[in-house]
């Protein structure tokens, strides 16, 4: 007995074997075709339960067939298979109504899953909003990696969901966040972003919330803050791991209870914006260590996304390199190229600051050298210096402290290039290398304070007042 008729159309007649094969030992009748003329006229006369489809077809691209099929089948669940892998195309599948969207080559056991949860699935009856097209795609990249990204994404655009953006520096956090804003529902909203690494800890709030005329000293004026900025839009918060405790109560009640008062101010003030947060910090070691809200990461972990390292996305530097190069020109740089044996060697870099990094890389090979054509001796050369500067230096011991720390900041300041917080870095590094000092110290004499300001040299009261401006935890029990 028939499970339910799947309608598969694709112009790769192996393909098509495959999936008749697989889909039919599952007990389900299916039918196959290779052209979109005779799929619509299935459609057209009521036949099937799902709907499995290619882009590319010989008489018709599947993408404009969707919305004839949603008029007609409104309830009939499409899948959509595509070796066009880009952001557009998932997003145009999703948009335009299909249930689920695939990349070429895809896994049989997954496509198989995504049958089952489709014809299991309650009805339903969207309607289709107006897809982007591919100029102006925020995101590059064909690698699988890259595709989970898009699927994901193209779910995600049209709902209002809190967003937890989890990857290393560099990896493309806010371009991610743009995109789920500028293809979402608020795109005709703002869309504000703010770096809590780049803005003193003790001026977090006012910059979140606003404040009143004589709130603090300084404040001659009513400011407003970026919820305010935001409203109706986007709000994203990057390096989400850097808010202090305070605004971190403050962001709570936000998301709880949706308004929000100024520093200083007394009336509660509604709130329309979606959240969007990201972070390179391992923020469950902070929820361990007391320095970020257990309460607080539920309610912003709503949907983590994690972003793959470029190590992890290798094949994807091609299509990045030449993205850059385009910008590159668009900005008034020279046209160039870079030969395949140039390509090959950017591939086989280890990438510390990932797509930043390349991004760098290349806008400087265009800056500095005059060769139309890139080589694989230009690129060697500054992969050289790169890795130069990222390798321990010579003569440093292991129990080298200034070393170590030079080492690390070559590093950093490496990876990072133009993307160094505008200003505080002094602090925030200083900040940076008390704090797990201080934490050790206290964790080796059990939450002494006593002993801790011996071995550190520090006077207790300089070593309290370290403690509440690092908000370090300690066992209070211990004096």
């Amino acid at each position: 007995m028939s499970d339910g008729t799947i309608l598969v159309a694709d112009d790769d007649r192996a393909i098509r074997t495959v999936l008749n094969q697989a889909l039919g030992r599952l007990g389900y009748d299916v039918r196959t075709t290779g052209n979109a003329a005779t799929l619509w006229s299935w459609i057209s006369n009521g036949e099937g339960d799902l709907v499995i489809t290619d882009v590319i077809m010989p008489d018709e691209n599947g993408l404009d067939l969707l919305p004839r099929i949603r008029k007609v089948r409104s309830d009939l669940p499409i899948i959509v298979m595509s070796a066009h892998n880009t952001l557009s195309t998932a997003l145009k599948a999703t948009e335009r109504g299909a249930y689920d969207y695939l990349a070429k080559p895809f896994d049989l056991t997954e496509l198989t899953n995504v049958v089952k949860r489709a014809l299991a699935r309650p009805k339903r009856n969207e309607s289709p909003e107006q897809a982007p097209d591919d100029d102006g795609m925020p995101l590059v990249g064909r690698s699988p990696a890259m595709q989970e990204i898009y699927r994901v994404l193209a779910r995600l655009v049209p709902t209002d969901l809190t967003v937890m953006i989890f990857g290393e520096s560099g990896t493309g956090k806010e371009l991610i966040a743009r995109a789920l804003h500028q293809f979402g529902k608020r795109r005709n909203g703002p869309f504000v972003a703010i770096n809590m690494a780049a803005i003193p800890r003790e001026l977090i709030e006012s910059e979140l919330f606003g404040h009143e005329k004589g709130a603090f000293t300084g404040a001659t004026s009513r400011h407003s803050g970026r919820f305010e900025q935001a409203q109706g839009g986007t709000l994203f918060l990057d390096e989400i791991g850097d808010m202090p405790p305070e605004a971190q109560t403050r962001l709570l009640r936000v998301l709880q209870e949706g308004e929000y008062t100024t520093v200083g101010g007394r009336t509660a003030i509604s709130t329309d914006v979606r959240i969007i947060a990201a972070t390179n910090r391992d923020l469950r070691q902070q929820i361990h260590q007391g320095l970020f809200r257990e309460d607080l990461f539920y309610r912003l972990n709503v949907v983590p996304l994690r972003l793959p390292p470029l190590r992890d996305r290798l094949d994807d530097i091609p299509d990045l390199v030449r993205h850059f190069l385009n910008q590159a020109g668009l900005e008034g740089l020279p046209q160039k190229s870079l030969d395949s044996f140039a390509l090959e060697r950017l591939k086989r870099h280890n990438w510390p600051g990932n797509v930043r990094e390349l991004e760098n890389v290349v806008k400087r090979i265009v800056a500095l050298y005059s060769e139309e054509l890139i080589g694989v001796e230009v690129v060697t050369a500054e992969l050289a210096e790169t890795e130069r500067r990222i390798a321990p230096a010579a003569g440093v011991e292991a129990d080298n402290l200034a070393g170590a720390v030079e080492n690390h900041l070559e590093r950093y300041f490496a990876a990072h290039g133009d993307g160094l917080p505008p200003k505080g870095l002094y602090d925030r590094i200083i900040k940076e290398v008390e704090r797990p000092l201080l934490n050790i110290v206290l964790a080796s004499t059990r939450g002494n304070q006593i002993r801790a300001a011996e071995l550190l040299g520090l006077n207790r009261n300089t070593l309290r007042k370290k403690i509440r401006e690092l908000d370090i935890p300690v066992n209070r029990g211990l004096k």
